[in-house]
């Protein structure tokens, strides 16, 4: 049985996997506004961490580690109204062994920048 995830819910198509950076789409809907009619800050935070935690995932050097969301904030520059999608961009900043920490930059179609986040996620052993 397939688990339905946060980016399941969201419309997550990715676009991009590597190392070093992730790019994926996610619609500005019914799923994704809050009542105003706008982007939903806490849809484009749950984009930036599944993003950098994806990316912090590939970045791991053992099958025996897992990353898990520390810490994350971000600042929502521009609203986007329904209809059309954003874009997440997300780069390491720091890939360590007990922490890595990611940036995320959420943009229109037509590449302004909406949010911008940073996530630092703890590198642990798995039970």
């Amino acid at each position: 049985m397939k688990r339905k995830t946060m980016g399941d819910a969201l419309g997550l198509e990715f676009l991009h996997i590597s190392r070093n950076e992730l790019r994926a789409r996610m619609p500005v809907n019914e799923n994704t506004i809050q009542p105003f009619g706008i982007l939903h800050g806490g849809a484009s935070v749950a984009l930036a961490e599944t993003l950098a935690s994806v990316g912090a995932y590939l970045n791991l050097t053992s099958e025996k580690k897992a990353a898990v969301g520390l810490e994350i904030n971000a600042n929502h520059i521009k609203p986007v109204r329904i209809g059309g999608s954003v874009l997440g961009i997300a780069k390491p900043i720091h890939r360590g062994s007990q922490t890595q920490v990611w940036e995320t930059r959420i943009e229109t179609e037509d590449q302004k920048l909406v949010s911008i986040s940073r996530c630092t996620l703890a590198i642990i052993d798995r039970r």
